[in-house]
C-alpha cells in the first residue's frame, strides 16, 4: 500500500482492507464492579489487563498475544468479598467490546478453529461469530482451585464473553490432568480460533459469511 493510500485510510477511518477500522471502547459500572474495555482487533496483541484477578490477567493475556488483539481493560470490583463479580463481569464487558468492533461482519471469515497444546494438556477450539450465542465447554478440571482462582469461575468468564458478543464456542479439553494447564492451553486455543474467525476473507471483502445474508 502507498503512503498516499495510507494517509487516506487514516483520514477516512478505514483499516489496511478498505473497511472501517474495528476499534471498540466500552463501559460498564454496576455497583460490583466498574469496567473499562478497548479492543482493537486488528492489532498486534498490545495492551495493559488489570482485572483485579492475576490469574485471570494471565489468561486474557493469552487472547491478547495469540489472538493479536489489541486489550486495554481495567476493571475495580468487590474482590474483598471474591473474585466472581470481576471475573463475570470482564468477561461480560470484553464480549461487549467485541462485538461492537465487529460491526456488520463484512468480509469477514466467520469460523475459526484451533488445536493448543501445553505439556500434557490438549485443547480444541471452534467459534462461529454466527450472531447467535451458544457455549458448549467439555472440561474435566482435575482440581477445584489454581491458586487461589477458583476453577468454576472460568465459565463464568466465557460465557459473560459469549452471551454479549454474540457467538458460538465449542472448548473441549481432549487430554491433561494438570488444570492450569488445562485452562490455558484452553485460551491459546480460543484465542487462536477466534482470531481466524475474525480476520478478513480477502475473496469476500463486501459480503456477509452467511447465506441468509444478515446476523
Amino acid at each position: 500500500m502507498t503512503a498516499n493510500a495510507t494517509e487516506q485510510n487514516q483520514a477516512t477511518n478505514l483499516n489496511l482492507y478498505g473497511r472501517p477500522e474495528r476499534i471498540a471502547t466500552v463501559e460498564r459500572i454496576t455497583a460490583e464492579t466498574q469496567i473499562t474495555c478497548t479492543v482493537n482487533l486488528d492489532g498486534t496483541g498490545k495492551g495493559v489487563v488489570d482485572t483485579g484477578v492475576p490469574f485471570l490477567d494471565h489468561m486474557i493475556d493469552q487472547i491478547k498475544r495469540h489472538g493479536l488483539f489489541d486489550l486495554d481493560i481495567k476493571c475495580n470490583g468487590d474482590t474483598f468479598i471474591d473474585d466472581h463479580h470481576s471475573v463475570e463481569d470482564t468477561g461480560i464487558t470484553l464480549g461487549q467490546a467485541f462485538n461492537k468492533a465487529l460491526g456488520d461482519k463484512k468480509g469477514i471469515r466467520r469460523y475459526g478453529h484451533f488445536y493448543a497444546p501445553l505439556d500434557e494438556s490438549l485443547t480444541r477450539a471452534v467459534v462461529d461469530l454466527s450472531g447467535r450465542p451458544g457455549l458448549h465447554m467439555d472440561i474435566p478440571f482435575t482440581r477445584s482451585h489454581v491458586g487461589r482462582f477458583d476453577v468454576d469461575l472460568f465459565s463464568e468468564f466465557f460465557y459473560g464473553f459469549v452471551n454479549h458478543s454474540w457467538m458460538t464456542v465449542h472448548l473441549d479439553n481432549l487430554k491433561g490432568k494438570n488444570s492450569h494447564h488445562q485452562i490455558e492451553s484452553t485460551f491459546k486455543a480460543f484465542a487462536r480460533a477466534l482470531r481466524m474467525a475474525c480476520e478478513y476473507d480477502e475473496r469476500a471483502l463486501n459480503t456477509l459469511p452467511s447465506t441468509k445474508e444478515a446476523f
